[in-house]
């Protein structure tokens, strides 16, 4: 039946038939509800979001007259009508809910799959670190062990530091009572020494400055050096009686380096003046006050310019700096040199303590109170009356307590510095 003839009916039923009592209301809702039951059981859905509005024009208003044999097809019609739309709608509902069922099922799933993860990575911590623990705990206990061992060994150590420092004391104590001992003994030896034994010494150290200045002069010689000019820069205008006698500018040179800052100083002399060789003294103490002695004086006698120009290098000055003494011929004979002025320094705190050095300045008229030639002039001395200039002095004098030791001087017949002639 059509959605016109039925409306058609319904107007001719409303205006031909009349009303019955509103007990058939009661049965019409009834029975409407339970085909609406039967409709969600079977296939509509029962959510609230099926809209009722398509069925309640049919049972409310001017259709509520409806008589008992118009009634079921009039439901017939109303199921008729709702039908296809509240049928669409609910299987939608029905399908989205389903989706939504399986989700929640999926999603319980998903949540049993990950706690079950969690719980199994849990016990993964959970084990390694017991294992690390005990693994860590072992380590601690091996360090623990050793931390023992090595604090056993410090005290053990410890002990022995200290009776090594006790023992050390000791020598010590012993050393310096063995050294005033020996100091008092040498006093002793060397207070019978007069001052024939200092002179006699003086000459032994003009005779090692003298040694000393051959290799010197021979390097120089082999290093291609002028040595007339040389001699011209250490003492100048002087007037030589021969040509050899210029080694004793040079003997000058190193004369006066030597016995710069010369001081009657005491110390301990040991067996340095005994031993062949002086090397032995500055190896076995280099902190002695002989090795000081030493390395000042070299630096002072030997030039950068002349040991560079010997040797190519400047490796003695620079061992000899550090405190190193080098085992060469040329150090060798230095240090012999050095040994023999070290020695009249220390000699002569023993025996005049009080004792002064002097020395001639050149163009001083010369006096043979107080000074004397050098050797190689001797065999050219004249009648007393003629006078003689000093053109440098070779070796220092010492005045003494009671004398006094004439210092060796070079001279000429040349004017004096003060006009004399």
């Amino acid at each position: 039946m059509g959605l016109d003839s039925d409306n058609q009916g319904m107007e001719l039923a409303a205006s031909s038939k009349p009303l019955k009592p509103s007990a058939n209301i009661s049965e019409i809702v009834s029975k409407f509800a339970k085909v609406c039951k039967f409709r969600s059981i079977g296939v509509f859905h029962t959510s609230e979001t099926v809209d009722h509005g398509h069925v309640y024009p049919v049972i409310a208003g001017d259709n509520s007259h409806l008589m008992d044999g118009e009634h079921s097809e009039d439901v017939r019609f109303c199921a008729k009508k709702i039908s296809p739309e509240v049928k669409n709608h609910g299987d939608l509902c029905a399908r989205v809910e389903l989706v939504q069922l399986f989700d929640t099922l999926l999603a319980l799933d998903t949540l049993g799959k990950i706690k079950k993860a969690y719980e199994e990575e849990q016990l993964k911590e959970a084990n390694a670190f017991s294992a690390g623990s005990a693994r860590f705990l072992a380590e601690v206990k091996v360090m623990e062990q050793q931390l023992e061992k090595l604090k056993s060994q410090a005290k053990s150590k410890g002990k022995k530091v200290a009776s090594l420092r006790k023992k050390l004391l000791e020598l010590e104590t012993k050393n310096t009572k063995l050294a005033e001992e020996i100091e008092e003994r040498e006093r002793e030896m060397f207070a019978g020494l007069n001052h024939h034994t200092l002179e006699s010494l003086v000459r032994a150290v003009g005779k090692a400055i003298h040694d000393f200045a051959k290799p010197l002069i021979a390097l120089m010689k082999h290093s291609d050096w002028d040595l007339d000019q040389a001699a011209y820069a250490i003492q100048s205008s002087v007037v030589y009686v021969k040509r050899s006698h210029k080694k004793y500018a040079f003997e000058a040179y190193i004369t006066r380096r030597m016995f710069r800052g010369f001081l009657q100083q005491p110390c301990f002399l040991g067996n340095i003046m005994k031993l062949d060789d002086p090397i032995v003294a500055l190896t076995d103490d280099p902190q002695s006050s002989f090795a000081e002695f030493c390395r000042d004086k070299y630096m002072l006698v030997v030039h950068p310019r002349m040991e560079e120009s010997f040797f190519g290098n400047l490796d003695h000055r620079n061992l000899v700096a550090n405190g190193i003494h080098p085992c060469t011929p040329f150090y060798r004979a230095f240090i012999r040199m050095a040994r023999c002025v070290w020695y009249l320094q220390a000699l002569i705190g023993y025996i005049e303590p009080k004792a002064e050095i002097f020395g001639v300045k050149p163009g001083a008229e010369f006096v043979d109170v107080y000074m004397e030639v050098v050797d190689e002039l001797k065999v050219y001395e004249v009648m007393d009356n003629e006078r003689y200039k000093v053109e440098f002095m070779v070796m220092p004098g010492f005045m003494l307590k009671k004398s006094l030791i004439r210092s060796q001087v070079y001279v000429s017949r040349g004017e004096f510095s003060n006009g004399w002639r």
